[in-house]
């Protein structure tokens, strides 16, 4: 497995992760991610270690949204020679709920980075970075 194998194994991290966000679904998510994860995010600005990732991130957004999707046709990659780190770029769409129960667009971008001991194991995210496109509200309501 190289090159686009590699490719459609991050794009499979992205469907299922995804799949786990829309269904708010946390203890599914975490076998995906390192022990160690850093990650920054839309409602914190650095949390290392996965629990710390689940509760200041995850728990504080996941819950507040609706419709989350990754678009996986803007899924770009970049594969170290050896197969053992990569990186991969994707957008994402939400709905967002503003106060007073308002829908509204909340699209952004993200960027996982992957390793893995050896090229025969699944990708592991070791960093996750979230944004908002610039103008997105900030804060969604749902369920929170």
């Amino acid at each position: 497995m190289s090159g686009d194998a590699d490719h459609q194994a991050i794009r499979a991290f992205f469907a299922e992760w995804g799949g786990y966000v829309a269904a708010v679904d946390f203890e599914a998510a975490r076998p995906l991610f390192d022990d160690a994860v850093i990650g920054f995010g839309t409602f914190m600005d650095t949390v290392v270690g996965l629990d710390n990732l689940e509760r200041g991130q995850w728990r504080s957004i996941w819950p507040t949204i609706e419709d989350f999707r990754f678009n996986l046709d803007s899924l770009k990659c970049v594969v170290a020679p050896d197969r053992l780190l990569a990186m991969g770029a994707i957008t994402w769409h939400s709905t967002g709920i503003a106060e007073n129960g308002a829908r509204f667009d909340r699209p952004g971008r993200a960027t996982v980075v992957f390793t893995r001991a050896d090229v025969s194991q699944p990708w592991r995210g070791v960093h996750t970075h979230f944004s908002l496109n610039p103008g997105t509200p900030q804060r969604s309501y749902g369920g929170a």
